[in-house]
């Protein structure tokens, strides 16, 4: 049996509408941009993979279409000939003669561990070692900016047992009215639900040191970047005062970024995004520095459809603990969807099936109705 070669990898940007406007600190959306890619093989098998970023260049330094510029110019062409079923080679050229690039590249090792699980007729979980669970706990992520109405959403979610993980986009209002606004939700929903913030960096110093006080002192239970990610003193400083425990998210844009924080005790909690370190395969290169470390672990998001949220949750289902949950609730944000069947999302878990590969297949009809001409 000869060894099955890559044939072609060919990207498409779909734009896919949500269901309310999504409020971010830096950025609110309308809609949200996927890439999708289509890896062909010898064997006639394709591997599909996604890579998504929230805002474009607002958040980080790939855009989706700069995304499908650099992989239809640069990186789809080394592979074009390559064993299809070598991975790590594959990726290791890609790191070769390409610098930074992961939310590409993340998209790349998706689509070559689903090719290769519906290969070998494994789910990708087994091909990453192995799962040790067979569902993830799912945040939801509270973005209206209006208190009574993020109280009302989430009582709802609680009661169709969807999120009792509730998490608020904070920083961009002046520091009193985002306290304000977090403490109350807090009050009315209690024990019943975890709540934590994310401040994607919009504090100073100054303002964290408060801010993290105030609402760890409320029952807050995780404050998500509060300062900027190149103020390493800082973090280092804040992770040792706050009484919630502190979580390193932008500050980890790469493998080695996850080390570094490690050994500066700059963080607790590390979130998991395997667009930020290049990959599925990559993302645990940085679980394992922080299982090492001690540090706590939580399954991000890049708001990613659903084919990044499988590949992202293939990943999280082997890991020996994930202490914080995960926030792979992309697809549920979205009005319509690109795959024959949705992601299954019950008892306030995301449920992975054991099918091979990511474990889906393309609606050709919605690609072709969604996609960017």
């Amino acid at each position: 049996m000869s060894q099955a070669l890559i044939e072609s990898l060919t990207t498409l940007i779909v734009d896919l509408p949500t269901i309310r406007p999504h409020k971010l600190a830096m950025h609110t959306m309308q809609k949200q941009t996927l890439v999708i890619l289509r890896l062909r093989c010898s064997d006639g098998i394709e591997g599909i993979g996604e890579a998504t970023t929230i805002g474009g260049l607002a958040y980080g330094y790939e855009s989706p279409e700069s995304m499908k510029a650099n992989i239809d110019a640069h990186l789809a062409p080394m592979l074009v000939g390559m064993a299809a079923d070598n991975i790590n080679a594959a990726m290791q050229t890609l790191d070769k003669i390409a610098k930074g690039n992961t939310f590409a590249k993340s998209g790349i090792e998706s689509a070559l561990l689903d090719a290769q699980g519906k290969r070998l007729g494994l789910p990708v979980s087994e091909l990453l070692g192995g799962r040790v669970r067979d569902s993830l706990e799912v945040a939801w992520t509270l973005a209206s900016g209006d208190t009574a109405r993020d109280i009302a959403e989430a009582e709802q979610m609680l009661d169709v047992r969807r999120h009792r993980i509730f998490k608020l986009k904070i920083g961009a209002n002046p520091l009193e009215q985002d306290l304000k606004h977090v403490i109350a939700i807090k009050k009315a929903l209690g024990d019943r639900a975890s709540v934590r913030v994310d401040v994607n960096q919009y504090w100073d110093e100054s303002q964290a040191i408060r801010g993290c006080q105030v609402l760890g002192d409320n029952g807050i239970d995780l404050i998500e970047q509060p300062i900027s990610r190149v103020n390493r003193s800082g973090q280092v400083r804040l992770n040792l005062r706050s009484p919630a425990p502190i979580m390193a998210d932008e500050s980890i844009e790469s493998v080695e970024d996850a080390f570094s924080l490690a050994a500066d005790g700059a963080a607790s909690v590390f979130a998991l995004k395997i667009a930020k370190n290049g990959g599925p395969r990559a993302v645990l290169r940085t679980a394992q520095i922080a299982e090492a470390a001690g540090v706590a672990l939580y399954g991000g998001t890049m708001l990613e459809g659903s084919v990044g949220t499988l590949a992202s949750a293939h990943a999280f289902l082997t890991l020996k603990q994930l202490t914080w949950g995960t926030e792979l609730f992309g697809p549920l944000l979205l009005t319509a969807d690109i795959i024959t069947e949705a992601p299954q999302y019950r008892d306030f878990e995301l449920h992975i099936p054991r099918t091979p590969g990511l474990g889906l297949t393309l609606d050709e009809e919605r690609l072709a109705h969604f996609r960017r001409t």
